[in-house]
């Protein structure tokens, strides 16, 4: 009997490594790209993480390479090292059975190690823009037979600043190639970049709905900032998750929490932009394994994580746009298994929840952290926080509302002015020439 990925296209040595993998039906995503992938059609893919996007362009490229040829025929840009790795772990695990070699390029590595292995030929590059870029300088990597370019991640790709980078390696490779991009959003950026790098592109989109609403019970837990670590480590006591990631807007409040996590005796370990690549692959390589319970992370460190088993996803600070939300909770409720994200929200963080609940279009339920032996109630608590944020408002209201009054005011107190002046000008005009005809 012939399998879905066969009816796709891809050939039967590719098929027998992903049943081997566990990989037997493809999911929506793959199902739509693979077949305008392999027609040679540029892509525009809007899929979120966990929804099978990496094997959605990897199949079409590991299809179409060439092994004879020693040179590299398909590079794949990722906005982090980790996703890098990642998408190189899974490229692997099939790339054998089309005598495919695939290396992973970025920072942190030893240099000399990487263009060692460039000159042995590879015939797949995944790199991060920035150590790629290192490589066309010092002209360790030719691009001239790239014939398959993808995009992965690419609205992170924007926030992080590599869109000057992106089109500088764009150029790089031949004109008259596959462009495939896959990101969670399409924000005006990418959409500018799609309409001058792409002809006659196939729009994939993958409903989100998929990912944030169906497989993931969602709750917000009522805290203070004080007393978001207790709120958090009663919480961990209660779920006891196999393994869950916590979110921290920066890499100071990552470390201050793993600390924190440690010496309530929770096995936990850190990820984040100051540590040295070594220790962040050990780091991840620690969590796959399960060797300890909980990731304390920042968002562009775990961008794009893909760890079997995560039950549980903490949003200890607030995400500040939707999309953030999204790719954060898509860690967990994956392969048909269901996850839970909590979120822990402050007096000052409803704005954020709302703009959150509005663009999920859904409501999530809330309970309220009572730490022991406080004696003012949550409820009175999150009712004066909410007045002095009220009146905080409209006071910076008005004082914007009297700014602009002021402006104007003053625009029509120089109107008047000019005018004034003008006369005055006028007449000097008229003295200077006099003074001139004497």
């Amino acid at each position: 009997m012939k399998s879905e990925f066969s009816s796709l296209g891809i050939r039967e040595e590719i098929v027998n490594k992903l049943k081997l993998e566990g990989i037997v039906e493809p999911t929506p995503i793959q199902k739509e790209s693979i077949p305008a992938a392999l027609k040679g059609n540029d892509i525009i893919a809007q899929a979120q993480t966990g929804t099978g996007k990496t094997f959605a362009f990897l199949l079409p490229i590991l299809e179409k390479i060439d092994p004879s040829k020693k040179s590299v025929q398909a590079l794949i840009l990722a906005p982090t090292r980790e996703l890098a790795l990642q998408i190189t772990t899974e490229a692997k695990k099939v790339s054998e059975s089309v005598e495919a070699n695939v290396l992973a390029v970025y920072g942190g590595q030893d240099v000399e190690k990487q263009i060692k292995k460039l000159k042995g030929g590879m015939h797949i590059v995944v790199a991060t823009p920035g150590r790629l870029l290192d490589h066309l300088r010092r002209g360790t990597i030719n691009l001239g037979s790239v014939s398959k370019l993808v995009l992965d991640e690419a609205d992170q790709m924007l926030t992080m600043g590599f869109l000057e980078e992106v089109e500088y390696i764009i150029k790089k490779v031949p004109s008259k190639r596959q462009l495939m991009l896959y990101s969670a959003t399409i924000p005006k950026g990418i959409r500018a970049l799609t309409n001058r790098y792409m002809k006659n592109s196939v729009e994939v989109r993958v409903k989100s709905s998929k990912v944030t609403l169906e497989e993931i019970d969602q709750f917000v837990v009522e805290t203070t900032d004080r007393h978001k670590q207790q709120a958090l480590i009663e919480n961990i006591k209660q779920q006891n998750p196999f393994l869950a990631i916590a979110f921290c807007r920066t890499k100071r409040r990552a470390k201050t929490l793993n600390q924190a996590l440690g010496e309530q005796g929770f096995l936990s370990d850190e990820l984040h932009g100051d540590m040295t690549q070594s220790k962040r692959e050990r780091v991840m390589k620690s969590f796959r394994d399960a060797k300890f319970q909980v990731l304390v992370a920042t968002d562009v460190a775990a961008r794009g994580l893909d760890v079997e088993g995560i039950t549980h996803i903490y949003n200890y600070d607030i995400p500040h746009d939707v999309e953030s939300y999204i790719h954060r909770i898509g860690r967990t409720g994956r392969a048909g298994e269901r996850g839970m994200a909590i979120t822990f929200v402050a007096p000052k963080d409803r704005d954020f929840l709302n703009m959150i609940e509005k663009g999920t279009n859904q409501k999530i339920e809330k309970v309220r952290f009572q730490p022991k032996g406080r004696q003012e109630s949550m409820d009175a608590t999150f009712e004066r926080e909410s007045n002095v944020r009220n009146k905080t408002k409209q006071s910076h209201k008005d004082k914007f509302k009297n700014k602009e009054n002021n402006k104007k005011d003053f625009r029509n107190s120089s109107k008047k002015n000019k005018d004034t002046k003008n006369s005055k000008y006028g007449k000097r005009k008229s003295k200077s020439t006099k003074r001139g005809k004497r």
